[in-house]
């Protein structure tokens, strides 16, 4: 499972023009589903997105999570994440999920943060989405369940 986690003041995702999920300050998370994931990597990610200390605690410095800042996650899913460009031009998304399986693996992801009391907004899986956001440091971290970066 790969995730690209941003710091946001805010941000939202449209759906056909019409806004579907919307935050305030917090972590815009582009979520991607890998074929050999499975529960234990959607468990595993959402625990270690939510603990990362990468807000400004008093001091200025990135001491803080998600959790003690009380913000709020948009998650949006984002099969291109395993999109392989290492050969030719076109990218080959051998890698990823099949659409049945990252789609329970992306809910099991949401709802294991939901279960921490977070607010969080989503895009619709499938769709053809439009991203807003502020990314506010800028702080922007890819994470890989499978440790490849």
């Amino acid at each position: 499972m790969r995730a690209v986690v941003q710091r946001v003041t805010q941000a939202s995702v449209c759906v056909d023009g019409l806004i579907c999920g919307a935050i305030g300050p917090g972590l815009l998370v582009l979520l991607g589903v890998g074929k050999n994931d499975t529960q234990k990597d959607a468990m595993f990610l959402a625990e270690k997105i939510i603990n990362l200390r990468i807000f400004d605690d008093e001091h200025g410095l990135m001491n803080l999570s998600l959790l003690e800042t009380q913000g709020e996650m948009l998650v949006v899913s984002q099969f291109t994440l395993f999109g392989d460009c290492s050969k030719g031009r076109r990218p080959s998304y051998s890698t990823a999920a099949p659409p049945a399986d990252a789609a329970n693996l992306y809910e099991q992801f949401i709802n294991e943060i939901r279960t921490k009391q977070i607010t969080v907004a989503t895009g619709k899986f499938q769709a053809m989405m439009d991203v807003t956001l502020v990314n506010h440091g800028p702080v922007t971290l890819l994470l890989d369940t499978e440790k490849h970066f």
